[in-house]
């Protein structure tokens, strides 16, 4: 809507936002190098690393990784690690860098299994990164890829 407000519950949208929506670019790039770059003044990198660890993670654990991957990254946190168990799903922690952040996530069922995502507006070197973390979960096998 023009004035900022927005649409009040159960109305649908008017014939102008529905042509905006109908000329909207929404591209899906299946692989990062042929993702289009929409700004390119602004330095992004990701990291996933992903691993098979030899006990289960719990909480004081995730909170010390993301504390020591930030020193290991570099990056300044803003906050201190949180957790959060689902009954379901298990472990995910986060952490806020003033660059951005990383997720945690870590299961027990259906086995042993952890996923970090790492989010980047500072450049670092991925390789500390991916050691640090199968040294600290004693993970085997580990892989990650970078973009």
């Amino acid at each position: 809507m023009r004035d900022g407000t927005l649409p009040s519950q159960g109305s649908s949208p008017g014939p102008s936002q529905r042509a905006a929506e109908a000329t909207r670019t929404i591209e899906l790039a299946l692989s990062p190098e042929v993702m289009p770059d929409l700004a390119p003044a602004i330095h992004r990198q990701r990291l996933v690393v992903e691993g098979v660890p030899s006990r289960p993670i719990d909480d004081e654990a995730i909170r010390r990784y993301l504390a020591e991957l930030s020193g290991r990254c570099r990056m300044r946190a803003l906050i201190e690690p949180m957790t959060h168990r689902s009954d379901r799903y298990g472990w995910a922690g986060w952490i806020h860098w003033e660059t951005s952040g990383a997720h945690f996530y870590a299961w027990d069922q259906p086995l042993l299994f952890f996923s970090v995502d790492l989010y980047t507006c500072s450049p670092f070197d991925p390789m500390p990164v991916i050691e640090f973390t199968a040294e600290f979960f004693d993970a085997d096998p580990v892989v990650a890829s970078g973009f």
